[in-house]
């Protein structure tokens, strides 16, 4: 194997989450010197979900190691939607809550869509609303929906050219395959969207500079079908009993790629600490200090 051959950078998104923790402490203690207030995240758990419980708790965890606060709000499977838009409103109106985070998925018989709507776009820091994406779309201030907006830290911390490069994304879900695109685009991408009924996916794939996998299918993207030197960004994850597998043939990817990401350790921990990071600016907007810029 040549030199160039086994030259692929680890986008570690683990080390980066840790080290951006480390900055966000500080920033939480000028908030909380200014405002004697502790940024404070709040996140809605409808029904007993195991797995959303563990995701909930590990947000609460992430608050906790940077010292904010983080509200639990747990709420019945039999809630209506009318219930939770009002627990919403009251969080919205609550001075002390800089960052509302509904837990995805709420129970069937709730209209997910119109509680993410209920959000105050100011403390819609998880950027799930219609006109959060939209202002993104547009490049106006708005928070960015975290696992994309994670991703396109992690790209800029590894300095990652966008600029002109062909891009594909796989999937076209609301919080990760669509955000993704825009935000892609407006980093001067050429973007092409794939998703279940594309056809020849293959024939996308090689000839994209940046493969992003978010179309929640395990290994769905081959490794053989990646082009030489492409970074490769790979935002799934699916349980085995080896510790889990993406939704990209990661096997031998170091040999092919010029960069990609670890999983698990590259995209899930970036989405994480995305939501804490963009709570952080909410909590500063709110004090008035200059760090609360949310444009991207």
């Amino acid at each position: 194997m040549s030199t160039a051959q086994a030259s692929a950078t680890l986008l570690d998104g683990k080390a980066l989450a840790k080290q951006i923790e480390q900055q966000l402490s500080a920033r939480v203690d000028a908030i909380k010197a200014k405002t004697g207030r502790t940024p404070s995240l709040a996140t809605i758990l409808v029904g007993d979900d195991p797995a959303s419980a563990t995701y909930v708790r590990m947000k609460g965890n992430a608050c906790k190691r940077v010292g904010m606060d983080s509200i639990r709000v747990e709420m019945p499977s039999a809630t209506t939607t009318k219930e939770l838009m009002a627990k919403i409103d009251e969080l919205n109106n609550d001075p002390d809550v800089h960052g509302i985070l509904l837990q995805h998925p709420v129970p069937a018989h709730i209209d997910e869509r119109a509680c993410f709507e209920q959000i105050d776009l100011a403390k819609d820091v998880d950027g799930v609303t219609c006109l959060g994406f939209g202002r993104m779309a547009m490049q106006q201030s708005a928070y960015g929906s975290c696992t994309p907006q994670g991703i396109m830290h992690l790209l800029a911390h590894h300095n990652i050219e966008l600029s002109g490069k062909e891009a594909v994304v796989v999937g076209r879900s609301a919080i990760l395959g669509k955000p993704m695109a825009m935000m892609l685009l407006n980093a001067n991408c050429t973007v092409t969207m794939c998703h279940s009924k594309t056809q020849d996916l293959a024939a996308h794939i090689k000839r994209a500079d940046i493969v992003v996998g978010a179309v929640g299918v395990p290994e769905l993207i081959k490794a053989e079908w990646l082009k030489k030197g492409a970074v490769v960004v790979d935002a799934g994850f699916h349980p085995t009993d080896n510790g889990g597998v993406g939704d990209i043939e990661l096997t031998g990817v170091e040999s092919i790629a010029s960069a990609y990401t670890p999983v698990p350790g590259g995209v899930g921990p970036m989405t994480i600490n995305t939501l804490i990071r963009q709570t952080v600016e909410a909590a500063e907007k709110s004090a008035g200090l200059s760090g609360g810029d949310i444009s991207e």
